[in-house]
């Protein structure tokens, strides 16, 4: 993997930004701006999803359309999902989809995923990832993913 300007996520602000060391952008932690940009851009909608807000908007970039591979994640498919073992379930799904490309592309050999509700309405998960070196890089994201209901 080559380097890439690494994102760190700013939790009180709800969102990912390019770290900086002046007067340049940082480089390096790839792995974990890989897992950020991962699950933290909205994927495209599937044709037979739900779009939460009644809209028919899909989100996404518009040119992963018709793509096989698509970048980030549809957890914001769940944005009013009821907090259920179902929704779990589907979180763990979007999750995967959305780092599945780097076990495709060989970045990682695996991911452990763990997904929990951490208090009302909040969904957490845990991502491990396992390195082809047989290192891990461990993430943790209980802060994150609020509204559902």
């Amino acid at each position: 993997m080559s380097t890439d300007i690494t994102i760190t996520w700013d939790a009180a602000h709800s969102r990912g930004d390019w770290s900086i060391s002046p007067p340049d952008l940082t480089t390096g932690d790839d792995l974990q701006t890989a897992i950020l940009v991962s699950l933290f851009t909205d994927r495209m909608a599937a044709a037979d999803d739900v779009i939460p807000d009644g809209s028919n908007d899909p989100r996404g970039w518009w040119g992963d359309e018709g793509e096989t591979t698509q970048i980030g994640c549809r957890l914001w498919l769940l944005q009013r999902a009821k907090q259920t073992t179902a929704t779990l379930q589907r979180a763990y799904d979007y999750i995967a989809e959305a780092l599945q490309w780097l076990i495709d592309d060989k970045v990682v050999a695996r991911f452990d995923i763990t997904v929990q509700w951490v208090r009302a309405t909040f969904l957490g998960a845990q991502v491990v990832a396992y390195q082809q070196d047989g290192t891990s890089v461990a993430s943790a994201f209980t802060w994150v993913w609020g509204g559902t209901q």
